[in-house]
């Protein structure tokens, strides 16, 4: 199966993220990441779900049919931004860690917490940027990880075209 992400639009009220969940779940399809937070407009949140699906049309029309989605939109990973954050707890013997620190920096990782066994970083960027930073850093020992769910927006139409030309 193939991953997808889609922007659903829903009124911003009780109980409609569990109502989401369900019926994917429900419907058997395995969620990778869901994220939920307020728009610009205070009745509506934005859920950015990332789920494992064959077909995308048959998880479309289920959504559809509850009563608060309000649009969806299936995001093209090649015309839409995403974004994630990570937290994660290093295992850092004080001969590594320079090597660690600067597998940091390549990436652009803050190192937020140091103790005397581990260095903990956080990571925001590209899906696939915070996955490279994890297999690197992965040889030395991953003590803890926790990242969030994906966010994402589509590109700007100007955008699209520019990248398109360039």
């Amino acid at each position: 199966m193939s991953q997808h992400t889609l922007s659903v639009l829903v009124e911003n009220k009780p109980s409609v993220l569990a109502r989401v969940s369900s019926l994917l779940a429900r419907r058997g399809f395995n969620i990778h990441s869901m994220a939920v937070g307020p728009t610009a407009d205070e009745g509506l949140s934005r859920m950015t779900i990332v789920v494992d699906a064959p077909e995308m049309e048959q998880v479309k029309k289920q959504l559809h049919k509850l009563i608060n989605v309000v649009r969806i939109t299936e995001l093209d990973p090649d015309d839409s931004l995403e974004r994630e954050i990570m937290l994660v707890r290093i295992a850092a013997t004080p001969g590594k860690r320079g090597e660690i620190l600067e597998i940091g920096t390549i990436f652009k990782a803050t190192a937020i917490d140091v103790g005397p066994t581990s260095i903990a970083f956080t990571v925001s960027g590209e899906p696939r940027k915070i996955n490279d930073f994890v297999e690197l850093v992965r040889p030395f020992g991953i003590v803890e990880l926790v990242k969030s769910g994906r966010i994402a927006m589509a590109r700007d139409l100007k955008s699209r075209k520019l990248k398109a030309i360039g």
